[in-house]
């Protein structure tokens, strides 16, 4: 059975997760605000897509289709997402098995990592918040 019922559902989570993230890890924020990319995350199960847009201050956080080009895509099912969120699924191992998809420049993507790292420390309490014990 699938960690989340709904796309909405997953959708506060990852606002969440993203608010929290900016508002507590600063050096996580200008990582990405450094890349000056476009990254797109994309789940299955449900079907949910967050773009990052890292080429305008403040750094711009959008929650459903976008129609801007990204630098950095990855895809995954939202229940990997949650194994990787809760330190169960490292991210090489996601990547290395096919769990997660990832196109753009991997030189560009450990940007990304201190995004995943910092949102670890912080998901547990969003999913009791949100009610996803």
């Amino acid at each position: 059975m699938p960690v989340y019922k709904s796309s909405d559902q997953l959708i506060a989570v990852l606002k969440s997760l993203f608010q929290n993230i900016g508002e507590a890890d600063l050096s996580a924020a200008d990582s990405v605000s450094s890349s000056k990319m476009i990254i797109r995350i994309s789940f299955t199960d449900p079907i949910a897509e967050l773009t990052i847009n890292a080429r305008v201050i403040p750094i711009k956080f959008t929650y459903g289709r976008m129609n801007l080009r990204p630098d950095f895509d990855i895809q995954m099912s939202a229940d990997a997402f949650h194994e990787i969120m809760l330190g169960e699924l490292p991210l090489r191992m996601a990547v290395g098995s096919g769990q997660m998809k990832v196109k753009g420049p991997i030189h560009k993507s450990f940007a990304l990592a201190d995004i995943f790292h910092h949102g670890q420390a912080a998901y547990r309490d969003i999913l009791s918040e949100q009610g996803l014990e």
